[in-house]
């Protein structure tokens, strides 16, 4: 195989989650890489539009051209923030990857392993909100389920802020 990784980043467009991203391109994407950023969210109300038909096995893998349009990504209720666009379309063209997003919905323990088999990715990149003992113990740390659940390598990048 010519060296092609599929390379996962979780994504919710949260400060720890860009973190997250900015330092797989920076340390782990090399040439050829497909970066593909999985973002999950909660099970909410909805009865109408494309995600009744993802619900189980998520959206289709989404181009940076489509997920970067504001009107494609409404049927999917999910805005990614100009920050985060700029990230990856500098890494798409710097570094001649392909990016696309894959949106699950539930919760996110369970849904980030699954992506990993579904997708399937070869490592995932995760931000760390960097809960206190009391938060991480009363709400769970996804990072931490993932890690240990995960059957592929998870690198998780902690937030300092």
């Amino acid at each position: 195989m010519g060296g092609c990784r599929r390379v996962g980043v979780a994504v919710d467009f949260s400060p720890c989650s860009k973190k997250a991203l900015q330092w797989a391109v920076d340390n782990l994407v090399r040439k050829g890489d497909h970066l593909i950023l999985v973002s999950v969210r909660p099970e909410g109300y909805y009865e109408t539009g494309e995600m009744q038909l993802w619900e189980t096995t998520g959206s289709p893998l989404i181009p940076l051209s489509d997920f970067s349009n504001r009107d494609n990504m409404k049927k999917y209720q999910v805005s990614p923030d100009p920050e985060t666009l700029d990230i990856v379309s500098t890494a798409s063209n710097q570094k001649e990857i392909v990016v696309l997003m894959k949106i699950f919905w539930g919760d996110a323990r369970e849904k980030l392993c699954e992506s990993i088999d579904s997708i399937p990715l070869d490592c995932l990149v995760i931000g760390n909100r960097g809960l206190g003992k009391i938060k991480r113990a009363l709400m769970g740390s996804v990072s931490n389920f993932v890690v240990n659940n995960a059957s592929c390598p998870v690198t998780v990048v902690k937030s300092h802020d």
